[in-house]
């Protein structure tokens, strides 16, 4: 300012207060919301509780019966994009750096404190369901088990996170992912396809090579490998470093759009055709007998395998190149949905820790239609309603802070 201040010459017939207006920095205004976001990772969620309740009908109506992906490569990328429309402002200059560095891993820890707090009422549900219900099935399931056999280790494993519980372990894959957020926004913001390369190549390596985090007690990885799982992270940031913009990361194109239309229908028709789904295992079983590695020709969900990374790419792809989605996402009728997507941390959580109730509940209790429709649509309303109270809460809040002039 001093120097701005300094080239104004005593001349200048500008009066004193029109200069000090010409010197001020212009209002941000900030943009609004992406809707789209916020209702798609509603209905992401809504897909994994009831994915997360097994044996149900209602399982056969989420997005992984008409695709090779399926909520959680969708959640992850949106995770993505809002990660870099939320924080990506941290980074626009070099003094404001270690803020923008501190906020995400701060979302980091935060993370990692909701997946601790959530295994845990997971493994007391299990508990429960053998103490009070007389059922151990839920004990002896998704990793729990192996209390049983290495209580000390299991102890050591899961503040390391190097012991997850089935469906209990997209958080650490995600906190994983944010502490190296603020590397790849930095990158992103001077080179985002190079920066995409990167990633795709580190994808590659991790898939061919069976790259992993290591697991303790157990053998083996994580069953979400975060290094094969950044691939879709990064193109989620390049894709919101764009939206900052008011660009596109990948143009909206004729031929583009008629390949992800492809690639879904194909999809459909592999899953859904009469004898499909066998002629499309001969097909990968003849992919991995040349020699190819799982990660290219199988399905394989640990190292994001290329048929459900290139259903995830084509599905995101085609809903943001149509422009009538929007127009739907800004429905109030989705407004329960856009709900749940802006306060996706604690209805994740929650939604967890009910789907194991409701299994629990599944595992003491006769089979019923009713009784599975009663657990999903309560579990769903039960999200909504944490929702909406977080909300309610927040607004009270912020109105609090302001005060009459």
């Amino acid at each position: 300012m001093a120097d701005a201040l300094a080239r104004i010459e005593p001349g200048d017939a500008a009066p004193a207060e029109d200069r000090i207006v010409r010197l001020a920095p212009k209002p941000q205004v900030k943009k609004p919301r992406d809707r789209r976001l916020d209702v798609f990772r509603g209905l992401c969620l809504v897909m994994i509780f009831i994915n997360h309740v097994p044996g149900t009908m209602f399982e056969g109506l989420t997005s992984r019966n008409f695709g090779f992906s399926d909520a959680a490569e969708a959640f992850v990328f949106i995770s993505g994009c809002s990660a870099a429309l939320a924080y990506a402002s941290g980074f626009d200059g070099a003094a404001r750096l270690w803020p923008g560095i501190s906020r995400m891993w701060g979302r980091a820890w935060t993370l990692y404190l909701v997946h601790l707090l959530v295994t845990f009422w997971a493994i007391a549900i299990a508990a429960a369901a053998w103490r009070f219900g007389g059922d151990s099935t839920l004990f002896f399931k998704d990793n729990i088990q192996v209390f049983a056999r290495d209580p000390l280790g299991v102890l050591v494993g899961l503040p390391l996170m190097s012991h997850q519980l089935g469906y209990v372990n997209i958080l650490p894959m995600y906190a994983v992912l944010l502490l190296t957020g603020p590397a790849m926004i930095m990158a992103g913001l001077r080179a985002p396809w190079a920066t995409f390369a990167g990633a795709l190549g580190v994808w590659a390596l991790c898939g061919f090579f069976y790259v992993d985090l290591p697991n303790f007690p157990n053998r083996g990885g994580w069953f979400l490998n975060p290094l094969s799982w950044q691939l879709l992270f990064v193109a989620g940031l390049m894709t919101g470093l764009a939206l900052r913009r008011g660009e596109r990361f990948v143009p909206r194109h004729p031929v583009l759009i008629g390949l992800a239309v492809a690639v879904l229908l194909g999809a459909i028709l592999w899953m859904k055709l009469p004898g499909g789904g066998a002629v499309g295992a001969k097909i990968v079983r003849f992919l991995l007998d040349l020699g190819l590695p799982r990660s290219l020709a199988d399905f394989d969900k640990t190292y994001l395998s290329l048929p459900r990374l290139l259903h995830a790419f084509a599905l995101v792809y085609l809903l943001g190149a149509l422009g009538w989605v929007r127009s739907l996402c800004n429905s109030r009728w989705l407004e329960p949905l856009a709900l749940m997507g802006r306060i996706a941390l604690p209805v994740f959580a929650f939604g967890t820790i009910l789907s194991f109730a409701a299994r629990a509940v599944k595992e003491v209790s006769p089979e019923s239609l009713w009784l599975d429709a009663g657990l999903i649509a309560g579990g769903i309303i039960a999200m909504w309603a944490l929702a909406f109270t977080l909300q309610t809460a927040r607004a009270a809040a912020k109105a609090g802070q302001v005060r009459p002039a």
